[in-house]
């Protein structure tokens, strides 16, 4: 039997990046987190650079970027040799993309980086779930030759939440005795997940969601900026990447057509639910189901904080204040939502779990909203 041809490196996904989106290595602006690279900054001006930083904040929020721009820096950077020639202290993380390290970092190139994520299983011609203790023990080997011309190394993880056991008990290791003249950047989504003892080892850099303003400014960047920046920025918490998977999946328009359909509780449009169940099924709309799901989710956050906290948020999309105002009302209203939401992401990861029909999950769903605003009517 003959053995199915590797797929080609070009021709692989990278788990790093966002669908529509430059990859982080592509990107020179940083917008809206000042704070974090004038920390990392100030600690290499002052001579105390740690050996290990974990760059943490949701999904999407520009944490690859900021690591890309760190390597870049330590990369391009000389470093001081102590004398009254030594170049001036620098002032900024930019490095001009015209740089010898920019070209070599953008084609993936550069000797004295090395890029660990998840690889490529050949066999299952795709992506592995997780970052093995194999990937690990090949970033060690890198570490334990000596760099090309003497000078820094740099390995950014990407993310670091997703190394199974194995591999993070040997990143503990590297990180208890690190090799000279190295930094790790550990990129981190949900860093409460991660080993305390990892996590005392490094520095943290957090990051902040965008502004609705620095959010339409990183968008531009992509050629995608949005006419009103504000709606968008509510959905997508103020994370870029999440924006830009709403975009490409019209996903204003579903957060309305949700809007518009949850404004017919407690007396359900049927044929509107069974039209948004529909949505979601079928072979190839496995990433509209998600952000289905997701805009559920997040549909019923919302009405929890506005009964909880007394106020609606910003609107994101027409009508949604006036509905949140009657279905959530007060605080009890708001504790119902919230115990519902939960819930209902315990079914959906079970009926994932067991391949559900995402039709039939999709409408058990709306039909269990349409009868907690019936028992909330009545009271």
């Amino acid at each position: 039997m003959s053995r199915a041809p590797k797929t080609a490196i070009e021709d692989r996904p990278e788990p790093d990046r966002v669908t529509g989106a430059p990859h982080p290595r592509e990107t020179t602006s940083l917008i809206g987190h000042h704070a974090a690279e004038q920390t990392f900054l100030d600690a290499y001006r002052a001579g105390k650079l740690h050996h290990g930083w974990m760059i943490t904040g949701p999904l999407g929020l520009g944490k690859a970027t900021l690591a890309w721009k760190i390597a870049r820096f330590l990369l391009a950077t000389p470093q001081s040799n102590g004398t009254i020639l030594a170049a001036p202290a620098p002032e900024t993380l930019d490095i001009s993309p015209d740089h010898p390290v920019s070209h070599r970092l953008a084609a993936l190139s550069e000797p004295r980086l090395f890029l660990l994520r998840r690889s490529w299983d050949d066999t299952a011609r795709k992506l592995r779930s997780m970052i093995t203790v194999d990937d690990l023990r090949k970033m060690k080997t890198y570490f334990s030759l000596s760099a090309a011309d003497g000078g820094h190394r740099v390995a950014i993880i990407d993310a670091v939440d997703e190394m199974n056991v194995a591999a993070a008990n040997a990143l503990l290791k590297l990180l208890e005795e690190p090799p000279p003249n190295v930094t790790l950047l550990l990129v981190s989504h949900q860093p409460f997940r991660l080993l305390p003892t990892i996590r005392s080892r490094c520095r943290e850099l957090r990051l902040s969601p965008l502004s609705a303003d620095d959010m339409a400014t990183a968008l531009a960047l992509t050629g995608d900026a949005p006419e009103n920046p504000l709606p968008l920025a509510e959905l997508s918490g103020g994370s870029v990447g999440e924006a830009i998977r709403i975009m490409n999946l019209d996903g204003m328009k579903l957060y309305a057509s949700l809007i518009t359909l949850f404004a017919t509780l407690p007396r359900l449009d049927r044929s509107r639910a069974l039209a948004l169940a529909d949505l979601g099924a079928g072979r190839g709309n496995e990433e509209k189901f998600d952000l289905i799901l997701m805009l559920i989710d997040l549909f019923l956050a919302r009405l929890a904080r506005a009964g909880t906290l007394g106020y609606c948020p910003t609107e994101a999309a027409k009508g949604e204040a006036e509905l949140i105002a009657r279905l959530s009302p007060h605080p009890q209203a708001a504790r119902q939502w919230a115990d519902l939401a939960q819930g209902l992401a315990t079914r959906a990861r079970r009926g994932r779990a067991v391949n559900l029909d995402p039709a039939a999950l999709l409408m058990d769903m709306v039909l269990k909203i349409d009868e907690t605003a019936g028992l909330l009517a009545q009271r």
